[in-house]
């Protein structure tokens, strides 16, 4: 009886944690380049009461064994990393990826990070950064006097722009735009501002050109909108409330068959 008053509490305990990572993930339905995340789960150890195979007399065996569950705990919240809905934003220094790959990151302490988020800005020394202020990774830097509409991304990466030389309009190279992929992506670790870091799981970083050797392209006046789907969080927002109270019908019922075993003698 105790047993199953502390399963249906572990099985309250894991839908909350489901509920938890559905409320992010439609919180950050508009956040650009936002991969959602799904909350996997495991059944907990089981108490063996009688081994499958034991024998039962001189010639047969046991053909079914008892095992007792102790019910459910979270095992991982697995991040999707499927290819989100592209916006037309108009804007010169947006750039979605389409494909695999990220951008390479540099953050004030010096250290690296990854994004699928191109909202990247100028800033006063005519530096690519992210909306934070943060480097992109290789620097890409204006020239003076360049033209802030005349940015352009090729699908391959290279950013140009226009400058009056003479009394008219150059084009000229400021840098390439590279991508960086990993051998398993689901093991980045996510630090927040659309920002992931490497960790042991993830494996290190690949840099490639975008367009070749498995990366992605680029789109130039996009940016990658969340790929979470509204109506299956809808649907997953359903489902879990009720696994709540599921499990917490269990507990109530367990509850009152103590109640009745307490009653028995008066």
């Amino acid at each position: 009886m105790v047993r199953s008053l502390w399963t249906g509490a572990s099985g309250m305990i894991g839908q909350q944690a489901n509920m938890d990572t559905i409320s992010n993930n439609l919180a950050n339905v508009n956040t650009h380049g936002y991969k959602l995340q799904r909350a996997d789960f495991e059944d907990l150890i089981y108490q063996t009461v009688k081994t499958a195979g034991t024998p039962a007399t001189e010639d047969t065996v046991v053909p079914v064994g008892i095992q007792m569950g102790h019910g459910v705990k979270l095992a991982d919240t697995k991040r999707v990393f499927t290819q989100g809905a592209l916006q037309n934003t108009g804007v010169a220094t947006d750039v979605a990826i389409t494909g695999e790959g990220f951008f390479k990151i540099q953050m004030y302490d010096g250290s690296m990070a990854y994004s699928r988020n191109g909202n990247f800005s100028i800033d006063s020394d005519g530096r690519m950064v992210t909306s934070n202020g943060y480097w992109l990774i290789p620097d890409i830097i204006m020239p003076e006097l360049f033209l802030p509409d005349s940015v352009n991304i090729t699908k391959d990466g290279r950013v140009s722009v226009k400058i009056p030389q003479d009394g008219d309009l150059v084009e000229v190279d400021v840098g390439r735009i590279e991508l960086y992929r990993f051998p398993n992506p689901v093991g980045l670790t996510a630090v927040g501002e659309n920002l992931f870091k490497v960790s042991q799981a993830s494996g290190d970083a690949i840099a490639g050109i975008p367009g070749y050797e498995g990366m992605g392209t680029l789109q130039h006046k996009f940016l990658e909108m969340s790929n979470v789907q509204i109506v299956q969080e809808m649907v997953n927002l359903i489902v879990a409330p009720r696994a709540y109270e599921f499990n917490s019908r269990t507990i109530q019922t367990s509850d009152n068959m103590l109640g009745t075993a307490t009653t028995l003698k008066r």
